[in-house]
């Protein structure tokens, strides 16, 4: 089956629904790094490196005898100006819009939009619940769909990841929602854990390594296994250099605690003044997370949420693909990390943007069994 992917990101949702045997003939993605990222690893695929708004003739994107049977993606929740005064909140104002366009366009027999679940209890500005908008807007256009929040570590994600996933089917369809949601694989208990997902990676330290590394040991589990498989080399993992200041912090922060937990001493400075300890202390910043867990969520920040498990300097770009359950072989493209000012996406948050791979697998095997 052919698939578009809209707002592809770096292609996390990509590959996964590759996995599954699905063929992927475009995608669209406005930033140059990403998409970079998605052309390198998806030389098959058409990809298109601009604002999708600006797409306005659908009709030349592929070629005419190419049917799509489904389209996914994950459209950024917040709205933007088309003209006065609009309610950033009512997804008719936001890019959702472009992925119903896309819908109506191409009208393939389903469609799967990611989105994080505080869009369920998003609400206009006359109290209306933005879910309920996202329903009529597709059952204008001929679908019947409903919600499913899924947690990646439930299938084999190394990471705590909670996100909402819109299933659509075109009307006449048989929509049995028990039947569509992806089942579990793994349950409490037996998740994959970051010990489990890193620990093969060379153990490099601070402003250690290169772009290309052999590894250090075998596999040691399955999933190491899954993840080296078509790769003979490490790429993306390089160690941010820290001061020593910041790597004696790191030493004093244990399993579940966080910058903000050292003793007074060891404590964050005020920029430009490092006799006076910095009033801006943030307890989401450079946490140690237990090693025998899934990850709490990767996010797009993750360059300085965390701290390694066991060394004390922050995750590397291809320790947080691996949480992100990308296989070795999936390589990064553009800067490591950006300044503020630099308007293209890093390889860290390419990567925390992305849909894991195992969580898009999951749902794509299940889509493809339930149409068959």
């Amino acid at each position: 089956m052919n698939i578009i992917d809209l707002f592809a990101g770096c292609g996390g949702m990509s590959l996964g629904f590759e996995m599954a045997g699905f063929n992927i003939p475009l995608a669209v993605e406005k930033d140059e790094w990403a998409s970079e990222t998605y052309k390198k690893n998806h030389p098959g695929t058409k990809v298109i490196t601009q604002d999708i708004t600006g797409l306005t003739d659908l009709s030349d994107l592929i070629p005419g005898n190419v049917s799509i049977d489904g389209i996914i993606g994950g459209p950024p929740c917040q709205g933007f100006s088309l003209s006065g005064n609009r309610d950033k909140n009512d997804p008719r104002n936001s890019l959702f819009m472009e992925f119903v366009r896309f819908v109506k366009h191409y009208a393939p027999t389903f469609f799967v939009m990611e989105n994080v679940t505080g869009i369920l209890s998003m609400k206009t500005k006359d109290n209306r619940l933005v879910q309920d908008i996202i329903r009529e807007e597709f059952s204008s256009a001929g679908y019947e769909l409903d919600t499913y929040i899924l947690n990646a570590a439930e299938y084999g994600v190394p990471q705590s990841r909670i996100r909402v996933f819109f299933i659509g089917l075109k009307k006449g369809i048989d929509y049995d929602k028990e039947k569509l949601i992806p089942p579990i694989t793994h349950p409490e208990g037996k998740q994959v854990t970051i010990k489990d997902a890193i620990m093969d990676l060379p153990q490099i330290g601070s402003g250690e390594g290169s772009e290309k590394q052999q590894y250090a040991c075998p596999a040691q589990n399955a999933y190491q296994k899954w993840a080296r498989k078509g790769s003979r080399t490490v790429y993306n993992h390089i160690a941010m250099k820290h001061t020593g200041r910041l790597i004696e912090r790191f030493s004093h922060i244990g399993y579940g605690q966080s910058v903000a937990d050292v003793d007074r001493e060891f404590q964050q400075r005020e920029r430009g003044n490092a006799g006076k300890i910095s009033s801006k202390v943030y307890s989401q910043n450079n946490m140690r997370p237990f090693p025998d867990k899934p990850s709490p969520t990767v996010p797009a920040s993750f360059q300085s949420n965390f701290v390694h498990p066991y060394l004390n300097r922050n995750y590397t770009a291809r320790e947080g693909a691996r949480l992100q359950s990308f296989p070795d072989s999936y390589i990064f493209c553009g800067k490591r990390t950006t300044m503020s000012w630099e308007k293209n996406l890093s390889q860290y948050q390419q990567i925390g943007n992305a849909v894991p791979p195992l969580l898009a697998y999951a749902i794509a095997k299940n889509i493809s069994d339930y149409l068959s």
